[in-house]
């Protein structure tokens, strides 16, 4: 893989790993029923430190659209789960999250699982744009899959909603944002009326804006570990399916190396399931009133020696 892609998509995954962290301590301020609704954005906007996040995600965004403009999807999109890594000690130190064992574990097989898939698999060919129906039933298809784990995640735990969540937003961002970046990127050689005077682009805005919202209410539930993991690999799963599917990028494989990423692609999943049970931030209480005599002094327990 070219040296200049790998250097930007991982440039992308240090820079989305801080936005994560960064706008999760804004989103966790907000109650769970407010997630979703229309003033849910309004709301974090005038939160310096989500207001921060969104920069980094700017940057990140940059980034890969960057990545994409000189590499394949199947390429860029897996090196983004690297984010998971960034993520989780700055989660543990700005927002507090309980980062145990479990949580290693589930990131390093995430990121194992992922690796393994990637290193064995050399992509080539594809396009930069497909057909009418291709993108009709590519951005179908995730659209109804993303609605039904919407639905699926009301009343669920924390771990649970941000893992569903997660992977809503996700499927949109890494399959049907990703790809319709990589489509726009192209069309700035005609200038900035062949972008505007393009469907792509308006396109684009509307599955981002809806891909951030679930990103926003993922976070929210608290969960850090589960939000971002779940997020990152479906971002490098769809991408992957829709470079394939939708673009026509293939993967240079033989039988033997198809086994070996399936087995990473079980190892992604195994590590998914471990994080969904994991604990979110430890949001702090205010301490509980005891009783205090007016002396100032606390009751003594048990007989006092005379």
């Amino acid at each position: 893989m070219d040296t200049l892609t790998v250097g930007l998509a991982l440039l992308a995954a240090f820079f989305f790993g801080l936005a994560t962290v960064l706008e999760q301590k804004g989103a966790m301020e907000e109650p769970e029923e407010h997630a979703l609704r229309p003033g849910f954005l309004a709301r974090l906007v005038r939160k310096p430190i989500w207001v921060a996040g969104l920069g980094a995600d700017a940057l990140g965004y940059g980034a890969q659209a960057a990545a994409l403009g000189v590499g394949r999807l199947v390429a860029v999109q897996p090196l983004l789960v690297a984010s998971v890594v960034f993520a989780l000690p700055l989660g543990a130190k700005i927002t507090h999250q309980h980062v145990g064992r479990r949580e290693i574990l589930g990131a390093t097989a995430v990121c194992a699982g992922l690796v393994i898939f990637r290193l064995v698999a050399s992509p080539y060919g594809g396009q930069s744009d497909a057909t009418a129906a291709a993108w009709v039933i590519g951005i179908g298809i995730i659209g109804g899959l993303a609605s039904l784990l919407v639905l699926a995640s009301f009343g669920r735990s924390p771990g649970v909603r941000a893992t569903l969540l997660g992977v809503a937003a996700g499927m949109i961002l890494g399959g049907i944002v990703a790809a319709l970046t990589k489509a726009t990127v192209d069309l700035f050689d005609e200038g900035i009326a062949g972008v505007l005077g393009d469907w792509h682009i308006y396109a684009l805005a509307a599955a981002a804006l809806t891909g951030f919202l679930l990103a926003q209410a993922s976070l929210q539930a608290g969960a850090l570990a589960p939000a971002m993991t779940s997020e990152t690999v479906l971002e490098a799963l769809a991408g992957v399916a829709v470079g394939m599917f939708v673009l026509n990028e293939r993967l240079d494989q033989n039988p033997a190396e198809t086994v070996v990423s399936l087995l990473g692609l079980a190892l992604v999943v195994a590590g998914l399931l471990a994080l969904a049970r994991c604990r979110g931030a430890v949001r702090r209480r205010e301490p509980s009133r005891r009783w205090v005599p007016r002396s100032g002094r606390r009751p003594a327990l048990g007989r006092s020696r005379a």
